[in-house]
């Protein structure tokens, strides 16, 4: 197997470090998706909603009652909170007191 390129890994290292923030991105796109979309569609969508929770870390019965409520908006709850920190954010990015 190749070696990566200084280029490569620092792709790579900037996508793990941004991953929280593109879950919740993705979350934002699928909210909007959830309002237009209708049967089959929409349940794979929720699919991948739940999933999408699972990686930012959100509880297992949260994931189950958002996605039991069939209701976007409930989703957009979730977006909101997790808006500015991504998975294992916390206390990362908040200045340290002089």
């Amino acid at each position: 197997m190749a070696k990566r390129s200084t280029y490569q890994d620092r792709a790579i290292r900037n996508y793990y470090q941004n991953q929280g923030a593109i879950m919740v991105q993705r979350l934002g796109e699928l909210v909007s998706e959830l309002y237009l979309a209708e049967g089959k569609a929409r349940a794979r969508l929720w699919d991948r909603a739940a999933r999408a929770m699972k990686n930012l870390g959100v509880p297992a019965s949260r994931i189950e009652h958002v996605v039991r409520s069939d209701n976007p908006s409930l989703l957009v709850g979730v977006v909101k909170e997790h808006e500015g920190r991504g998975v294992g954010d916390e206390g990362r990015g908040t200045p340290k007191k002089a």
